[in-house]
């Protein structure tokens, strides 16, 4: 099929002028012809020579002023046909007609599908970045496992110096696997908002005693004092009860589990100058401090300050990831300070409840 010498914005400025200039023509025309009865006798030729010149510059200035706006249009639909998008600030539309109109919704269109295409462009990223760091993080586990059972069929299952020794082995492997299974299932629905906080009145100070009390026997298993400072009985905080308890069970074991021999761990409130209708809850470590280079990192998911030491404690890498989610859907803000060799405070803030003690008490 031959194509046309003319572009489409020439075709449609032609079409589109036709109409009104052959009408407009023709009522000049008709004007011309009934003046010239009345005075020169020649009405008929007045009339054709008036409608042929008010035709040709009617149609000149439509055609103009339509063909300009007919081709920036087009070519806002090309770009977004190609996936290229520009700033059409210098475009001006003032409302005149519908073709004002349609300029100014394709260029909404237009920014509307470049902002989709670069939050699927960043889904993509995160999804190719989500994979390998999975495969990584469960790749050496499951090669574990499959070494030291591959050792026991073998023969060393008759060793009774070495297959229980294995078993063991093998076993805090899968425990690994369990416990990074759960915790990518959590921040899996954290990120994409499946997990919804089902916000309530708590009283903090018996969400952070009762963590405390659980996690004793970790601090002393690894020589680490864990306590938690006075805290008032009757403050009352807005919160979902058992998420606000795993951003405290993640930032204590962390605390302990990069603490030194006879460190200490220490749990408590203080006012958030910021903002005197929130408190601020902290949990403060000697442990190993983290470098300030890495301090924005850590709560990236599998992020490892120190990756030989975390895998020997049995860390999963997404603790401090979760912790970050938790507070962003309460709408918190959640700091880190950290001093190498001398130790970290991770706090958070948490809103209070502007109620007396006793009618929170009779809502629950």
């Amino acid at each position: 099929m031959k194509k046309s010498p003319f572009s489409r914005s020439s075709r449609l400025a032609f079409r589109s002028a036709l109409p009104s200039a052959l009408l407009l023509g023709l009522l000049a025309g008709l004007a011309a012809f009934f003046l010239a009865s009345f005075s020169f006798g020649t009405a008929l030729l007045s009339g054709i020579l008036s409608a042929l010149i008010s035709f040709a510059i009617i149609y000149t200035i439509i055609y103009r002023v339509q063909f300009s706006r007919l081709e920036t249009l087009n070519e806002i639909h090309r770009n977004i046909a190609r996936k290229r998008f520009q700033d059409y600030e210098e475009v001006s539309t003032d409302g005149r007609d519908e073709l004002d109109y349609l300029i100014k919704q394709s260029i909404r269109a237009s920014k509307t599908v470049e902002r989709e295409i670069q939050r699927l462009n960043r889904i993509e990223n995160y999804r190719k970045e989500f994979i390998g760091d999975i495969s990584h993080e469960l790749k050496t586990p499951i090669f574990a496992v499959q070494g030291f059972i591959e050792t026991l069929l073998n023969g060393a299952m008759e060793d009774e110096n070495v297959n229980r020794k294995f078993l063991e082995k093998a076993m805090r492997n899968v425990s690994r696997l369990i416990f990074l299974t759960k915790d990518l299932m959590e921040i899996s629905k954290l990120e994409t908002g499946e997990l919804k906080s089902e916000v309530q009145d708590i009283y903090l100070r018996d969400v952070i005693a009762d963590v405390v009390d659980n996690l004793q026997y970790k601090a002393k298993k690894e020589s680490v004092s864990l306590k938690h400072e006075e805290i008032p009985k009757n403050l009352l905080v807005t919160a979902d009860r058992n998420q606000i308890r795993q951003v405290l069970i993640n930032l204590i074991e962390n605390a302990i589990k990069y603490n030194e021999t006879d460190g200490s761990v220490t749990v408590g409130i203080k006012n958030y100058s910021k903002d005197p209708e929130r408190v601020l809850v902290y949990v403060e470590d000697t442990g190993i401090g983290i470098n300030q280079q890495y301090i924005e990192r850590v709560t990236e998911r599998f992020f490892r300050v120190d990756k030989s030491r975390s895998r020997e404690k049995g860390g999963t890498g997404l603790g401090l990831a979760i912790v970050k989610h938790i507070m962003e859907a309460h709408d918190e803000e959640f700091f880190i300070e950290s001093t190498p060799n001398v130790g970290s405070t991770f706090s958070f803030t948490l809103t209070k409840v502007q109620r007396t003690p006793a009618a929170a008490e009779v809502e629950k």
